[in-house]
């Protein structure tokens, strides 16, 4: 969870690493009389000089201090402190505000080349005719060849107006193909949402910009929301964001006056954020889907819903991300997240876990999750029971299947090249409301056979369902853009529908709240 101060260090780069334990921006770095601190600083100085002067190879400055003193510093801290680097804290910036100036597409890494995997619908690279699958050559005549993807898309990133000229293999196509393209102002959108049935509203949150609450507004306008029979809010795989869009997004369902969120830390005062303006008597039924990868903003609002009984909680146990970054602007275009408070929910339970007794990797992989802290109990307003110190845990739990071998090969890379190859075949077209049928689940079999992957029979028959779902998202987004394949995978989800299931628990939950407030 991340909230921005504005100010700077004035001291050399080479000391930021040790200052930076003394204190904040905006202050002393360290106090004169904190001998122990000003022995700290030169200890390091005194071991940078010796690196310097008789190391065999000599580092860079750059090396030596942003991959090494100020990582490693911070390494004895918390998980989630974090030094970002010029290149680094430019793409921190860009997340936050949810726009750059460039061509529009997101670009991945396939067989060693970097690939385009969906243009954003009304994009330049969209209107220009860039497909999937297309593999960029050359940009500005620059080959590509040696470079990864985040070097290519630096390429295509520049000042707004700009030309740049991109090449690309087309499979099918005989030669390259050549785009000129102007940059733009690239906005990606965080909310997508529609009716998943008569009633039901369907929203997913894909992290919190500095546009998500606007976006929300924006799309229930669309919806044309008035008192649906109830809502779908899915938050999962949302890492966060900005804690102020958090408390936005939970106001839009909470009522007035109350409490979202509260922090507070070593010198960081208890700080109560509340709903500022309520749902305004919206009180549809909710049920809000998370899993293991629901973090930080996605378990502030998810558990502001649950202790004020506003929505039933389906899937699985959120990561357990509550610590407070505060993101510190230094000097030479670098940036500082710095954890200086824990995160509590209105029932005052603790959302992050434990991370004292494992590695930053298990703790980031969910090994031996300790769970819930069995001491940290509180209640929900209408007297549920409900813990802390281990994440939100929901409700109703639901936990989808493991892959099995065949499906974590088609889910790698095995749809996507199919498809590539399945439309350089066929016109780039589909009619509303396909799904893959038999013949083409053949064309899919048979490709997969051709082309080394590894399966039975059997277990390609058993795996039907999934291949469906998996292989309409795929090809949604070639046939149409990356909305249509969101909306075709939300409705053929097996969660989504067992949350629509759900809607009674969320209207129960909203009578026995509604109870207690006429009881007070």
């Amino acid at each position: 969870m991340l909230r921005k101060s504005f100010s700077f260090l004035t001291l050399p780069l080479v000391l930021l690493c040790c200052a930076l334990l003394g204190g904040f921006y905006g202050r002393s770095v360290f106090a004169a009389d904190d001998q122990a601190t000003s022995a700290g600083v030169q200890a390091f100085s005194n071991a940078f000089a010796l690196v310097q002067e008789n190391a065999a190879e000599a580092p860079t400055g750059d090396k030596a201090i942003y991959n090494g003193a100020i990582p490693g510093m911070l390494r004895t801290l918390d998980p989630h402190s974090n030094f970002f680097d010029p290149k680094a804290y430019k793409l921190l910036l860009e997340d936050q505000e949810g726009h750059y100036s460039g061509v529009g597409m997101q670009v991945g890494p396939r067989n060693d080349k970097t690939v385009v995997l969906n243009p954003f619908p009304g994009s330049p690279a969209y209107k220009a005719g860039i497909r999937p699958g297309d593999v960029i050559a050359f940009v500005d005549d620059k080959p590509t060849a040696n470079l990864n993807t985040t070097e290519v898309a630096d390429l295509l990133k520049g000042p707004r107006n700009t030309p740049v000229k991109i090449t690309v293999s087309r499979e099918g196509a005989p030669d390259y193909l050549t785009f000129n393209i102007v940059r733009q102002d690239i906005y990606r959108r965080t909310v997508n949402g529609f009716w998943v049935k008569p009633g039901i509203a369907y929203i997913r949150i894909l992290s919190f910009g500095e546009n998500t609450s606007r976006e929300l507004d924006d799309t229930f306008r669309a919806l044309g929301e008035t008192h649906p029979e109830g809502l779908v809010l899915d938050l999962r795989g949302n890492p966060g964001g900005l804690l102020n869009q958090a408390v936005a997004v939970a106001d839009h369902f909470l009522q007035k006056g109350q409490s979202v969120v509260s922090q507070h830390g070593r010198n960081s005062p208890e700080r109560i954020y509340r709903a500022d303006h309520g749902n305004r008597g919206r009180d549809y039924p909710i049920v809000v889907l998370v899993n293991q990868y629901s973090a930080s903003a996605s378990e502030i609002v998810s558990g502001a819903m649950q202790d004020h009984d506003r929505a039933w909680i389906l899937g699985e146990t959120t990561f357990g991300k509550g610590l407070v970054q505060t993101v510190y602007p230094l000097r030479y275009y670098c940036g500082l997240a710095l954890t200086t408070a824990h995160f509590y929910t209105p029932s005052g339970r603790l959302i992050q876990r434990d991370y004292s007794h494992e590695s930053f990797f298990d703790y980031y992989n969910h090994k031996d999750h300790p769970g819930n802290d069995t001491k940290d109990v509180k209640t929900t307003d209408s007297g549920r029971t409900v813990y802390g110190g281990g994440g939100i845990t929901p409700d109703e739990k639901y936990t989808m299947p493991e892959f099995d071998s065949l499906e974590v090969q088609l889910y790698r890379k095995g749809l996507f090249n199919f498809t590539r190859s399945y439309f350089a075949a066929h016109p780039l077209h589909l009619p509303d409301g396909w799904m893959p049928d038999s013949a083409t689940l053949d064309q899919l079999h048979d490709y997969l056979r051709r082309n080394g992957y590894t399966f039975s029979d059997a277990v390609f028959k058993k795996d039907t369902d999934w291949i469906k779902r998996y292989l309409a998202k795929e090809m949604y987004v070639w046939a149409f853009d990356v909305n249509a394949s969101d909306r075709v995978f939300a409705l053929t989800d097996p969660e989504v529908t067992q949350a629509v299931k759900a809607m009674p628990q969320a209207t129960t939950l909203l009578e026995r709240v509604h109870k207690v407030i006429v009881m007070k």
